[in-house]
């Protein structure tokens, strides 16, 4: 599929950064030092590592450079003072880039590999659908994520899922209770416990 147009995966991607977005922009004051489902993570530190997420997406995809080549320009503190208007310029960059023309016939050069920028994009996806369900509980926001996109999160992440924990940046999977709905599958694969 041509990536020259608003294709299926740019609206998914659309939709999970509005989601993500609705819930940064929903976080009070008092709150961004409070705790989060990741380890070790506060609500700034998890907004945070959307921000970065979303810095990488231009040069890797727009300007087609290697993690090298951006080394360091990412590290410390990318939120300031707002750490709103950081995630809205951050979306708002990585939205452009992947919806520039052709942008998704392209291969990015990931930690891992040259990689297809579907794929990345996908990955993407997923990374903030899960994340905004880690926001959504700390903030006490709701919780519940659109079904089709947690669909999509668990077609893309399951293949790999294994590895994750290997990983260290996440929990090992958790056995998911009988009946568990996909939502609750999909954060069970994951380490969460919802």
């Amino acid at each position: 599929m041509s990536a020259t147009g608003t294709t299926p995966l740019l609206r998914r991607h659309g939709r999970a950064v509005d989601l993500f977005t609705d819930r940064v922009h929903a976080v009070r004051a008092d709150q961004w030092d409070a705790p989060t489902p990741c380890a070790e993570w506060t609500v700034r530190d998890l907004v945070g590592h959307l921000v970065v997420e979303q810095l990488w997406v231009p040069p890797l995809v727009r300007d087609g450079a290697t993690i090298a080549a951006v080394g360091d320009a990412f590290d410390g503190d990318v939120l300031g003072p707002d750490p709103v208007a950081a995630w809205d310029t951050a979306a708002d960059a990585a939205r452009a880039a992947f919806g520039e023309p052709g942008a998704l016939d392209r291969a990015v050069h990931l930690s891992y590999g040259e990689t297809p920028a579907t794929d990345y994009c996908a990955q993407m996806v997923t990374d903030l659908v899960v994340h905004t369900w880690d926001l959504s509980r700390a903030i006490g926001a709701d919780e519940r994520l659109p079904d089709d996109l947690v669909a999509d999160a668990v077609r893309e992440v399951t293949p790999y899922a294994a590895e994750l924990s290997k990983s260290g940046l996440f929990a090992p999977a958790v056995q998911p209770p009988p009946g568990a709905d996909a939502q609750t599958a999909l954060l069970n694969l994951l380490g969460r416990t919802p």
